[in-house]
């Protein structure tokens, strides 16, 4: 039997403002896309709706049960992310889809949510002051495999959104100086090595660009470009719902996705913008004091990773729209257009549910 006092500790409000910016994706989903493809718009519909009841579900099982199963699908998830590698089909060029009827889905994305129940439970009854070689090293290779994995495919924009949990994990645990230098030589040596073999001509246009954004306004830097067009247009309150014309003439590049957060500035205005800035800070303030008042070492981990994981990707993804980062697909936590990345989400959030109601011993 289920305890009703589980229920009466869930933090409604922390769901509320999660499924409020989902509304103003799709609201703006709605404007950016709709005469070109209406069907996005019922799949986010349906994809909020099934990532609710997942969650629902979700926060009824003890997060303490779901760290003891964490290696095994940990172990599971890497599996599918290699044969995706070796056999899937190639779908917007990338290898990172699994396609069943109408839907897809990244098994990436779900990975983020089990690489942070793995790194709680390995942290979990840490006591030491700073992080030893072993724990460096292992938590180093928990999130660097399937990051590794998904840029093979090649997705580098989900890939780097593994970063800020391994950050996370690097705060909280107090990396060691020794190790910093050791991750700075290691991050030389990667650029170098991906830059002269791996990266392809269009990713390293992206990061030129960055450099120098007027270089190439009709090439590489054009999705820059017209980015800062149409944040700039819409001024202080905006042109207006569904008026915005980089998103409505179709200058503006995947408005549904990456550049959504440009069709609102546009649309609604600098106004709107903070609006929405305050919504995620909101979101950001309830997932982080969950770490503060969480029962134990894990739920600590749990909380503070998936606030670093959401909120980094925030950040990441607006100093993208501005030219402070290299364009490299990373969407807005439930405000781009993306099934899977939804879903993602609100499991992390589950996590952060599950721990805030079940901070009280009775529980």
């Amino acid at each position: 039997m289920l305890d009703r006092r589980i229920f009466r500790e869930t933090d409604s409000l922390t769901i509320l403002l999660a499924v409020v910016i989902s509304v103003i994706g799709i609201a703006f989903l709605y404007s950016a896309i709709y005469f070109q493809a209406s069907h996005y718009i019922w799949r986010q519909i349906i994809w909020l709706i099934v990532s609710l009841i997942i969650t629902m579900v979700a926060i009824l099982i003890d997060y303490k049960f779901l760290l003891t199963i964490s290696f095994q699908l940990y172990v599971f998830l890497n599996i599918i992310l290699l044969g995706l590698l070796l056999f899937g089909k190639k779908v917007a060029n990338t290898r990172s889809w699994i396609v069943v009827g109408p839907f897809q889905g990244q098994p990436s994305e779900l990975m983020k949510v089990v690489v942070i129940l793995v790194l709680a439970r390995i942290f979990s009854g840490y006591r030491e002051d700073k992080m030893s070689f072993k724990t460096f090293a292992l938590s180093s290779l928990v999130v660097g495999v399937p990051a590794i994995l998904t840029a093979l495919q090649p997705d580098l924009g989900t890939a780097l959104t593994f970063m800020p949990v391994l950050l996370g994990v690097y705060i909280l645990a107090g990396i060691r100086k020794k190790y910093v230098v050791i991750l700075m030589i290691g991050l030389l040596l990667s650029g170098f090595v991906g830059w002269n073999f791996a990266l392809k001509d269009y990713q390293k246009k992206r990061i030129e660009t960055l450099m120098t954004p007027d270089r190439d306004p009709r090439g590489a830097g054009y999705q820059l470009r017209q980015s800062k067009i149409a944040i700039g247009s819409g001024g202080l309150t905006g042109k207006g719902y569904h008026k915005g014309t980089q998103s409505q003439l179709r200058f503006l590049p995947a408005r549904h996705t990456d550049f959504i957060m440009a069709v609102i500035a546009e649309e609604i205005g600098f106004l709107g913008v903070v609006a929405i800035f305050i919504l995620y800070a909101l979101l950001m303030y309830r997932i982080f004091s969950t770490a503060w008042i969480s029962p134990d070492r894990a739920g600590v981990y749990l909380a503070f990773l998936v606030g670093m994981m959401i909120g980094c990707q925030f950040l990441i993804n607006v100093m993208m729209l501005v030219g402070l980062f290299p364009i490299t697909g990373i969407p807005v936590p439930f405000l781009s257009y993306g099934g899977s990345s939804l879903l993602a989400n609100f499991l992390a959030l589950s996590l952060v549910l599950n721990v805030r109601m079940r901070r009280f011993a009775f529980i």
